[in-house]
């Protein structure tokens, strides 16, 4: 009976093979039928280019497909922008549909970005970074009204191509929208104490500092600062909130703030006006989720800081547990204890605390007889 089942089996296998197109065993050989043929004149134009054309079929393989492809135009006009042919490479290497726009809409392009841009060296360098905000030729006419409306702000040239680059999306909507936006950061600057001389610088740094600020909701902003308003934050502490945050107090939502604020009362055992300290000193706060403060905090306590420690230097809570015991191991090892001391010696960032290990580093070297004589490196 085995017999004539496999018998069976071997016959049915036999059968089947019948229906297997040829190559089908190999996955590498496999041609999908829905596949569309390449467009064997783009290929080649981006192998003159030096285009790694693996790279494209890897990632956008279905540009290859297109019938209509300007490759040589593409080419020509960001080698008249002063891009060499290693640049013209990588542009078209990690955003190949440019070579899908018509050369008259890149140029319209160019001379808008132009106008925002102090020279065409500058342009390159922000097309280099950023060739999709670069190629997205749609909204023409947004864009351009979008950057008259900065521009009648008097805000820098740098700064608006910064935003065009980082944010197109802003820029693609209607000027109206974003009017509305400005319009709100302007009520609030003002409402919380702001002079409206330093309007624009301040307006600046927080378009500079994210450039995604454009596109948080008007009333979200309103809705942030209404609830930090009821917890009994002060006009200049609202202000310096604000200002530190950035376009992240926007993204806040009331409940989760309360939260973390409930959070930490609790966990440090503080009143209402030390709390509102804490949170001016370290914004952050504002913006953990409640299992990530828990987290930081406990990590803390299982190390063997004290609950004062942390009042004394919240910013600690914006370090993740790994890099507050690294930093602890690390100044131990310079017999600097910071259980005994402050903690303002670990926060920070990476710099800022090279800086702090270093001089306790030094101060180590320094010989006692001579506090002040000069140090001499290990290579003197």
């Amino acid at each position: 009976m085995f017999r004539a089942t496999t018998a069976s089996l071997c016959t049915y296998c036999q059968r089947m093979r019948v229906f297997i197109p040829p190559g089908a065993a190999s996955s590498s050989t496999v041609t999908s039928p829905s596949k569309r043929p390449e467009n064997q004149h783009t290929v080649d134009s981006l192998y003159e280019l030096s285009v790694d054309i693996r790279k494209v079929r890897k990632f956008k393989s279905w540009v290859l497909s297109e019938s209509s492809a300007y490759v040589p135009e593409t080419a020509r006009l960001l080698r008249d922008m002063g891009a060499d042919a290693a640049v013209i490479a990588r542009v078209l290497e990690s955003h190949p549909e440019a070579v899908l726009c018509r050369p008259e809409d890149v140029a319209a392009q160019r001379d808008l970005w132009v106008s925002v841009c102090p020279n065409k060296r500058e342009l390159m360098s922000i097309i280099e970074k950023f060739p999709a905000s670069f190629f997205t030729l749609t909204h023409h006419g947004n864009q351009r009204a979008n950057i008259r409306y900065l521009q009648s702000l008097r805000l820098s040239k740098r700064i608006i191509g910064k935003l065009m680059a980082s944010a197109p999306q802003s820029f693609g909507r209607p000027v109206e929208r974003n009017q509305e936006v400005i319009h709100t950061l302007r009520e609030i600057y003002l409402d919380l104490g702001g002079d409206e001389g330093n309007l624009r610088v301040w307006l600046q740094k927080l378009l500079s500092q994210n450039p995604y600020i454009l596109m948080r909701p008007a009333e979200a902003w309103r809705d942030s600062l209404g609830f930090l308003r009821e917890r009994g934050f002060t006009t200049e502490e609202l202000l310096s909130l604000v200002s530190s945050l950035r376009a992240s107090i926007a993204e806040l939502q009331p409940e989760a703030m309360g939260q973390a604020l409930a959070y930490i009362e609790g966990a440090l055992m503080c009143s209402d006006e030390d709390l509102k300290e804490i949170v001016v000193r370290c914004p952050a706060i504002l913006y953990y989720s409640l299992p990530t403060l828990v987290g930081r905090f406990q990590g803390l306590m299982d190390l063997g800081v004290s609950m004062e420690q942390v009042k004394e230097s919240p910013n600690v809570l914006e370090l993740t547990t790994q890099i507050v015991l690294y930093r602890i191991q690390k100044l131990a090892s310079y017999g600097y204890d910071v259980r005994c001391g402050s903690l303002d010696v670990i926060v920070g960032t990476k710099k800022d605390f090279e800086m702090s290990y270093s001089k306790l580093h030094l101060r180590q070297q320094r010989p006692l007889f001579n506090p002040v004589a000069p140090l001499r490196s290990a290579e003197e």
